[in-house]
């Protein structure tokens, strides 16, 4: 089934507010054979204690000194909203037939994201868990998140998984703080200026965390290293030295080195570059460029050096996705930081794949497996603790892919509440011709 059909009909079946126990939101109505078999349980679950009647709340301790934290409150079945932006309103501006019968490329991560998750959510309705769930377009201007405050429409809601971005993150951690709902950012690497909201919990770790696991793993790893840093001469490329400066003097370590400093940019010649490398132990080289054009043409002028010194080059988390294939490259070890690692041959990985070949006919992305992996997760845990999971957040029973490690980030010293959570694990993946591969680091 062809992305164009499924999207095609949408439009005239919904509104971008569905409830998903009856709904075939990107699907047509297809038969019983695509229906998704749960995939095989991969670890004995534990017994679930005894569901309790919904008015029924046991007050404990507060976790992270948040009173909502401390209840339990389990229910027979759960309220989940579903936000991604989907672009209805621009794919279907005059009527309800997609134009040139192609899905515009914008649309496609967060359809692959809602894919994802309702292929976990079906599974996971089989499988005997009872969920209401609504999805909305995040980009919707008739259902905006103004306008379904307004609407009281979420005030019912127990969790929140958001793929969204700004200024959709800060409207729904709004509703989150003042609803005491657990409102999961699924994609966005960033805080968007949110403060005093210990409901919120980022999962694509921010930049500043990515340095700190990066400057722990080169200092650590290595007894003899030389550590350079790179970058151009830019306001935002300073400040992420700055940080990974900061990481270093706050580091204990009787085997940390010192990080030396390297200003480049177009004309820097191969002869400037060499007098910051040494013959005798890894140097390590760190680049701070985000940007594809920015990061080769360093690697350019670094992989000139690897004749005469050893050399690792580590990357930034948008490293991920590009590819250095160019001849230049060839043998260069080259690295990134990342919070998500899937090698795609577990069970989960091999069951999704099987699902989208048998009824997309196409293989998921990755947006797709983020999009399973963390509504299974987040379920999981309404499912076994309850709407105020927050205490056991960090389940490693319910790993699908990815190992989590969300942890309180406290903005200014003194306070008593988290400001918010954020996935803490950060994987160190060296690049492949074929495949990445995770170093054994946590």
């Amino acid at each position: 089934m062809s992305k164009s059909k499924i999207c095609g009909s949408i439009f005239a079946a919904c509104t971008m507010v569905v409830l998903l126990s009856g709904c075939g939101l990107f699907k047509g109505a297809g038969s019983s054979s695509n229906k998704p078999t749960p995939p095989p349980v991969v670890t004995k679950p534990a017994t679930e204690e005894k569901k309790k009647d919904e008015s029924k709340k046991e007050t404990k301790a507060a976790p992270f000194n948040v009173p909502a934290f401390g209840r339990q409150e389990k229910k027979e079945a759960y309220n989940i909203a579903l936000f991604t932006p989907l672009y209805l309103d621009s794919v279907f501006i005059n009527s309800t037939e997609l134009p040139g019968r192609t899905l515009p490329r914008y649309v496609l991560p967060g359809l692959d994201f809602y894919e994802g998750a309702q292929l976990a959510l079906d599974s996971l309705q089989q499988q005997g868990v009872k969920l209401n769930v609504t999805v909305y377009d995040s980009k919707s201007r008739a259902n905006s998140i103004e306008t379904l405050t307004k609407g009281k429409q979420l005030d019912s809601t127990d969790l929140i998984i958001a793929a969204v971005g700004t200024p959709e993150l800060q409207e729904l951690s709004n509703v989150a703080r003042e609803k005491e709902i657990n409102l999961v950012s699924a994609t966005y690497p960033n805080d968007g200026g949110i403060t005093a909201n210990p409901f919120l919990l980022i999962t694509n770790s921010m930049l500043k965390t990515h340095g700190e696991a990066l400057q722990r793993y080169l200092q650590e790893s290595f007894a003899n290293k030389n550590i350079l840093f790179f970058h151009r001469n830019s306001a935002f490329e300073k400040r992420l030295l700055a940080d990974f400066k900061a990481d270093y003097e706050k580091l204990q370590s009787s085997r940390k080195s010192r990080i030396r400093e390297v200003l480049w940019s177009d004309a820097t010649t191969d002869a400037e570059l060499s007098q910051f490398m040494l013959a005798d132990r890894p140097n390590l080289c760190v680049v701070a460029a985000l940007d594809e054009a920015g990061a080769k043409a360093i690697l350019r002028k670094l992989s000139v050096q690897t004749a005469s010194y050893p050399l690792q080059v580590y990357g930034m988390p948008t490293w991920d996705i590009m590819k250095f294939k160019e001849p230049e490259f060839k043998g260069m070890q080259i690295y990134y930081t990342s919070p998500y690692f899937n090698d795609k041959t577990d069970v989960y990985s091999r069951y999704i794949t099987d699902y989208f070949k048998r009824v997309y006919k196409s293989r998921p992305s990755d947006m797709a497996f983020k999009g399973f992996e963390l509504t299974w997760y987040f379920v999981k845990q309404l499912s076994a603790n309850g709407v105020y999971f927050n205490g056991s957040v960090n389940d490693p029973a319910k790993k699908v892919f990815s190992n989590f490690n969300y942890q309180p980030v406290y903005l200014k010293e003194g306070t008593e509440q988290p400001d918010y959570f954020e996935n803490k694990n950060i994987y160190i993946i060296q690049k492949g011709d074929s495949s990445d591969t995770k170093m054994n680091f946590q």
